[in-house]
């Protein structure tokens, strides 16, 4: 499996991890099922970021903050929109999305085969 399927795997499963973290916040519980599938694709996203980027880098510590910062990025962008009770889950969104981001890029850098970009 190549470096950036790693990463969809991860991102995918990572990021329906992430949106059942939402459960704990009553007001948005009758939202689970969009939060979820939004939180998968930004795994997703992530993963694939992560994954072409250990194609070409071979750092655990490079993977795991790159792909942190890129979680945090899309984790703003989703908490920048209100929930519907009008509040903004800052802290709620960003910090699972910044710690599933870390997760993501250390295993897209650990996992899956090297495959040498053409130059």
């Amino acid at each position: 499996m190549t470096k950036p399927l790693v990463g969809v795997a991860a991102g995918a499963a990572l990021g329906f991890l992430d949106g059942l973290s939402a459960w704990f916040t009553p007001a948005v519980r009758n939202e689970i099922a969009g939060i979820l599938i939004g939180s998968s694709i930004k795994g997703i996203m992530v993963g694939v970021a992560a994954g072409f980027l250990a194609r070409r880098v071979n750092s655990p510590a490079i993977g795991a903050g790159f792909a942190a910062i890129a979680g945090l990025l899309l984790a703003w962008l989703v908490a920048s929109f209100p929930a519907a009770d009008g509040r903004h889950y800052y802290l709620e969104i960003m910090l699972p999305g910044f710690v599933t981001g870390a997760i993501i890029g250390f295993i897209t850098q650990k996992y899956g085969t090297h495959t040498p970009t053409k130059a």
